[in-house]
């Protein structure tokens, strides 16, 4: 996938813009000038049971009409919900590519909008790759988002990193043992989509000694935030799928020890 700068010439030009993880307030400046910039702004939204659109507004989208009127969006279904069929997946993800390639045939600049940041565990490198072999010459850009780990980190008042000390961040849909292998090594460990798997991940943090300062957070920013404790986890039962959590690294106290 190539980058260019916004503004680069020649052909069609497709941009994946990050969103954010909910509140509008935190699209970037460059975000939401490519939006307005934009012919059309594509987002995804969630696949029904019979991979129709499901009709319920997804984050980017409820974020991203804040900034653009509804006559310059465009939904495209992606299987936002499916995690066992691959192949379904698969075709889903080509399907929506078509449906892009199609409009940038028509448009010479179409967004797509995409939570977080476009680089990080997005969709949009999957629609960026149909879209490439389907459009030749279409210049694929990213504008970055600020991720969710960000924003849990400012709302909770969890320090990411200091000094020389690593950054580990892992999706939970990989399973629980890679989160625990994590737990076990040195620095902060952050968790992507782990709501489904929230007893597990409790008990990971338990057998590694990691309950005590960690936290988690989902709908960021949105009405529905919840950030609490980790220690929590175990009292309930699963959580929102986007749910993030942030395991600070050991720390002695004093300030600035491992610079």
């Amino acid at each position: 996938m190539s980058e260019g700068n916004s503004g680069s010439g020649g052909g069609s030009r497709l941009i994946g813009v990050g969103m954010g993880p909910g509140d509008p307030e935190l699209v970037t400046v460059k975000g939401v000038h490519a939006l307005g910039d934009a012919d059309v702004v594509v987002v995804p939204v969630m696949a029904s049971a019979d991979g129709t659109d499901g009709g319920e507004p997804g984050r980017a989208e409820a974020t991203v009409l804040h900034y653009v009127p509804v006559e310059r969006v465009v939904r495209v279904v992606f299987a936002l919900n499916e995690r066992s069929d691959r192949a379904r997946r698969e075709a889903a993800w080509d399907a929506a590519g078509r449906r892009v390639a199609e409009l940038l045939r028509a448009h010479p600049v179409v967004a797509f909008a995409t939570i977080g940041d476009p680089n990080v565990y997005s969709t949009f490198t999957y629609l960026a790759q149909t879209v490439s072999a389907s459009v030749p010459g279409t210049v694929v850009e990213t504008i970055p988002g600020i991720t969710a780990m960000q924003d849990l980190a400012a709302r909770s008042g969890a320090v990411l990193t200091e000094g020389t000390e690593p950054l580990t961040l892992v999706p939970v849909t990989a399973g629980a043992g890679m989160l625990k292998d994590a737990l076990a090594g040195p620095g902060t460990v952050v968790a992507y989509k782990f709501g489904r798997l929230a007893g597990e991940v409790a008990a990971a943090l338990r057998e590694t000694g990691r309950t005590a300062d960690a936290v988690w957070g989902s709908a960021l920013g949105l009405p529905g935030e919840s950030i609490r404790p980790a220690a929590e986890l175990a009292e309930g039962g699963p959580l929102p799928y986007l749910s993030t959590l942030i395991a600070p690294a050991p720390r002695d106290g004093g300030r600035g020890g491992k610079l």
